[in-house]
């Protein structure tokens, strides 16, 4: 299984420390229960025709003879896909058009089956969100990350699910299943927009993109859970499981993360403006921003900024053979670049201040985004880049920019030169910086030198 940094599989991630729904972590049950409520249906006998929260020879709320605690046998695991896909149906009100297999392996097993990949360009992106630096790999460090915090993916171009279990004898997680099978739901039902917008557009139209994907699937996710042991019986839920490496790699899941986080609470704004008859619509028309689900009020009828980088650079800079030139990192990804390097409160993200949603990525220095283009250039095996960013106001843009300078001196070591540059003198962001304003824009030039600055980007003429 390939694992590209610009991810052509659907993981659901852990989150630091473990998955956390809308109102925290969720304790696991101690036993298997086997009584339900009442059931909304006449018996548990099959219908004589397919029937929405009927799936595989199970009702939604049909208990299982099935004991969890030493691993699932095939005939078990297949009875509690077979419900969870049914009780799916329940909730979101779509039927499945075709089994899904599901695999369960173990961590050791799933990481030998895959691999990360990042390219040239990509290593250039991340060095400028002051993310992974030069001393560090970008495939390695996502490998990484990906081993320690991926619960599970569905695959797409295969429509096969693989669930990660940490036990020693492999158990199906309830959360982890839901979220997949859902993800497994879009792709029957929207597969021409699923597949499509997954492989295509900027870093942050793609983190647009799976604040809506992940979004449905996580709040499913959380809405089945919130059923377990009230109306619905449940197994219980493995009792360690993975939690995101930390270890050098907080700002990389904090960029990663914000689908997953601000996502379901994007959801959620859309079902209760128009039930999921606008979830649905909204597939058709997926957010295009980062900024769109962070700020789910803005959506559908707010666009980010379109912003070009004019080419100003000397013969010997070109730019990667990209068309358009660069990227859009957007509001989520400067926001993870501030909290990395101690441009924000560190508990500020753990603040979730709506429902349904895991972490605040809503700050003051990043709100006022409304666009950006991220160029990057090489020279030989040198590198640099132009990051032009746009905001609403030339407060907004001010503040930018004087916390960008200031995460600059205090986290990196940079020092004072001449008119807006500073240089990092050594660390694996060692470069020279430029940061300039001008009204509501600011630019930052990246190059090894002060003197190559202006072989990279020049400065306009006045």
């Amino acid at each position: 299984m390939r694992l590209p940094v610009l991810l052509a599989v659907l993981v659901v991630l852990a989150g630091c420390g473990g998955a956390v729904g809308p109102d925290g972590p969720t304790a696991a049950p101690t036993a298997t229960s086997t009584s339900s409520p009442p059931p909304a249906h006449s018996g548990f006998a099959d219908p004589a025709t397919d029937r929405l929260g009927w799936e595989a020879g199970y009702w939604y709320d049909e208990p299982l003879p099935v004991n969890a605690t030493d691993g699932l046998d095939a005939s078990e695991r297949a009875a509690v896909v077979g419900r969870t896909m049914a009780r799916i149906e329940r909730l979101r009100g779509l039927e499945f058009e075709s089994a899904v297999p599901v695999e369960v392996v173990d961590r050791e097993a799933y990481l030998a089956d895959g691999t990360v990949t990042a390219t040239a360009f990509e290593e250039v992106v991340w060095e400028a969100l002051l993310l992974v630096g030069e001393d560090r790999s970008v495939a390695a460090t996502f490998a990484a990350f990906y081993g320690a915090s991926v619960q599970g993916s569905y695959v797409p171009s295969e429509d096969r699910i693989v669930v990660v279990s940490d036990s020693a004898r492999p158990t199906l997680d309830r959360r982890t299943l839901a979220h997949e099978l859902t993800h497994a739901l879009q792709d029957q039902h929207f597969e021409a927009v699923f597949g499509r917008r997954n492989r295509t557009g900027t870093r942050d139209e793609r983190l647009g993109w799976r604040g809506l994907i992940e979004g449905d699937a996580g709040y499913v996710e959380d809405r089945y859970e919130k059923r377990c042991g009230a109306e619905w019986s449940c197994l219980p839920r493995p009792t360690s499981g993975p939690g995101a490496s930390l270890d050098g790699n907080g700002g990389v899941h904090v960029a990663v993360y914000q689908p997953y986080s601000d996502g379901p609470a994007f959801v959620h704004r859309l079902r209760e403006r128009g039930g999921w008859e606008a979830v649905n619509a909204a597939y058709a028309a997926p957010p295009t921003s980062s900024a769109a689900v962070i700020h789910p009020a803005r959506y559908p009828d707010w666009e980010p900024t379109a912003v070009r980088v004019p080419d100003r650079s000397a013969s010997d800079w070109r730019r990667f053979g990209r068309s358009p030139p660069g990227t859009t990192v957007g509001e989520a990804s400067l926001f993870a670049t501030l909290w990395a390097n101690g441009g924000t409160e560190p508990f500020h993200r753990r603040r979730a201040s709506r429902p349904h949603r895991t972490y605040n990525y809503t700050h003051p220095v990043t709100t006022g985004w409304v666009g950006d283009r991220l160029v990057p250039y090489r020279n030989g095996t040198a590198t640099g880049y132009v990051l032009r960013t746009e905001w609403v106001t030339t407060g907004d843009a001010a503040a930018f920019a004087v916390a960008y300078r200031d995460l600059l001196r205090t986290r990196r070591g940079a020092e004072r030169r001449a008119g807006d540059v500073l240089v990092v003198p050594a660390g694996p962001y060692a470069d020279a910086y430029r940061v300039t304003r001008n009204g509501t824009t600011v630019t930052i030039t990246n190059a090894p030198t002060v003197g190559a600055l202006d072989a990279v980007h020049r400065r306009p003429a006045d």
